[in-house]
């Protein structure tokens, strides 16, 4: 009985066990299969997340366009963060416009403070002595000026020997002076050598025969100039009054500026070469004597007429030197072209200015005449220009633009 007792208790202890295994493994399968293909779903954006920095890649493979790479990557959505950054650029480009803006007036500034209504007359001149040797010991006392017939009072007497030179060499190139062109080239260019300093002179070179031209602009580089001359080339009709009406209004009148540790103010010479014969300019004789005048211009002459005759090309010539405060040189050979160049040079380096105001100044475009005398002084000879042009109303000058009045 208790044998029998204890087999159906171990029967039954079997059969709960069998089913405790069974429904085990039922209930946790249901719930894994249902969080397992429920994760996928939230793992789909990372592909996304991943391809983004899978673009980036190439684009910063190459390092120079990898802002021009992203820019149109960004333009569908930052389109507008695009435009505020050319607005920040705009002003950013004004930043620039402004700063020329704000230097402009700076600029503006010293050209009206440096401009002065004109007021001051200035003359260089030559003084020689009996025998035509310069007189260098004069005073400011010795000197007796008179402007239309009225005397003044001289405000500065200085020695020009060290104020720089602006010098232009007219050369005439026409069929006229074709025999002896070569060697009147070659002492030009002797005389350029010889008068012009580096760094304070400067000097340039005309050609003319119908027309002219330039073939060496201002320098002081005398190889440059050395080239401008032997660049000549003789040929054609010969328009004189034109070619010194020109270098006069568009080179001598405004010179360039001295340097900064120079003198203020500046000669101005032209040293012209030419038989005085024109057949083609359209400007008149006096018109050029007018230009002259009004740039201040010292016109010194060397005529190539070499017959000993004086010709009527040499009375045009003549008025040019007289008029204007230089001189006319006549060589009978070829030699005297060499010592002519040798006594202008010796001429500009002899000179004197001095300035004055005239109480009577009015701006009305008319012609003063001139005269130096100095009364406590024998046998002495005073060449300086014979007038002056007043300035026309409303007329200024520049305090650097040379040493007289504005020609405007």
């Amino acid at each position: 009985m208790n044998t029998r007792l204890i087999l159906g208790c171990m029967v039954l202890g079997l059969g709960i066990a069998a089913f405790g295994q069974t429904s085990s493994k039922d209930l946790p399968e249901a719930p894994s299969s249902t969080i397992t293909p429920a994760k996928p779903p939230q793992q789909a954006p990372p592909p996304p997340v991943q391809k983004a920095p899978a673009e980036q890649q190439p684009a910063n493979s190459n390092q120079q366009p990898t802002l021009t790479d992203l820019a149109p990557k960004e333009t569908p959505v930052p389109a507008p963060v695009d435009s505020k950054p050319s607005e920040q650029q705009k002003p950013a480009e004004q930043k620039p416009d402004q700063k020329p803006t704000t230097s402009t007036p700076d600029a503006d500034i010293p050209t009206e403070t440096i401009k002065k209504s004109v007021n001051e007359v200035n003359v260089v001149f030559t003084v020689t002595d009996k025998h035509g040797r310069f007189v260098k010991d004069l005073k400011k006392d010795d000197i007796k000026v008179m402007d239309d017939n009225k005397p003044q009072e001289v405000l500065s007497f200085r020695s020009e020997t060290d104020l720089p030179l602006r010098v232009g060499l007219l050369v005439d190139a026409s069929n006229s002076i074709r025999d002896r062109f070569k060697f009147e080239q070659e002492a030009a260019i002797e005389f350029l050598n010889q008068i012009v300093r580096p760094k304070s002179d400067k000097a340039f070179v005309i050609g003319f025969d119908s027309v002219a031209e330039v073939t060496q602009d201002y320098t002081d580089k005398t190889d440059a100039l050395a080239h401008g001359v032997r660049m000549l080339k003789a040929g054609g009709g010969t328009a004189l009054f034109d070619a010194i009406y020109f270098a006069c209004r568009e080179k001598l009148q405004n010179p360039p500026p001295n340097g900064p540790n120079s003198p203020s103010g500046s000669r101005r010479a032209m040293i012209l070469l030419s038989d005085g014969e024109d057949n083609q300019s359209r400007v008149t004789r006096e018109e050029a004597v007018e230009m002259a005048q009004r740039a201040e211009v010292i016109i010194y002459v060397i005529s190539t007429n070499i017959t000993g005759i004086k010709t009527r090309g040499d009375k045009v010539l003549e008025r040019f030197a007289e008029t204007t405060g230089g001189r006319l040189f006549t060589p009978f050979k070829l030699q005297d072209v060499a010592d002519a160049f040798t006594e202008i040079q010796d001429e500009l380096r002899s000179q004197y200015a001095i300035s004055y105001h005239p109480p009577d100044l009015v701006s009305d475009g008319r012609y003063r005449t001139i005269a130096i005398d100095a009364p406590s002084k024998k046998n002495v000879r005073i060449r300086a220009r014979k007038g002056w042009y007043a300035p026309k109303p409303g007329a200024t000058t520049s305090q650097n633009s040379g040493t007289g009045p504005s020609s405007e």
